[in-house]
């Protein structure tokens, strides 16, 4: 299963992308416990690249867009990516503060991913900057 979309920039439906993901996931055999992170995981993901990233090239002045795009293979492993135009830099793990009230973002991505990363294909393909992530199958059961 496959899914890309492209949302604007400025004003993201994340509530809707996550809800959309939900429902196809719940038709997969995913456990619930690997939906849940997968949902948060793109929330993530898209809300970084919305705060800072830049739209992608080519989209017209004021009509500028990221891309969200999840596949699973076929043996139900999940792999989630959300593309941007880049920023001042490459997206890390920040270190913030106690009080910081951001900056943890990239922090949970890796805690609920078996393995994630940044594609960054800035020159070569046009100024984009790809975040991915392949959540943990790791957990029990489900207790529904």
């Amino acid at each position: 299963m496959t899914r890309t979309e492209d949302l604007l920039h400025d004003r993201p439906d994340i509530r809707n992308a996550r809800r959309q993901m939900r429902d196809r996931l719940q038709t997969t055999g995913i456990p619930n416990s690997v939906i849940d992170d997968a949902v948060l995981i793109l929330s993530e993901l898209l809300t970084n690249a919305c705060l800072h990233g830049r739209p992608l090239v080519g989209a017209r002045q004021g009509a500028g867009h990221v891309r969200i795009h999840w596949q699973t293979d076929c043996r139900g492993r999940l792999r989630i990516e959300v593309t941007d135009g880049g920023g001042c830099g490459l997206p890390v793990v920040a270190a913030p503060s106690t009080h910081a009230q951001g900056g943890r973002a990239l922090h949970m991505v890796a805690a609920l991913a078996n393995d994630w990363g940044v594609r960054d294909d800035r020159g070569e393909r046009g100024e984009r900057v790809t975040v991915w992530a392949v959540p943990s199958c790791e957990h029990g059961p489900d207790s529904e």
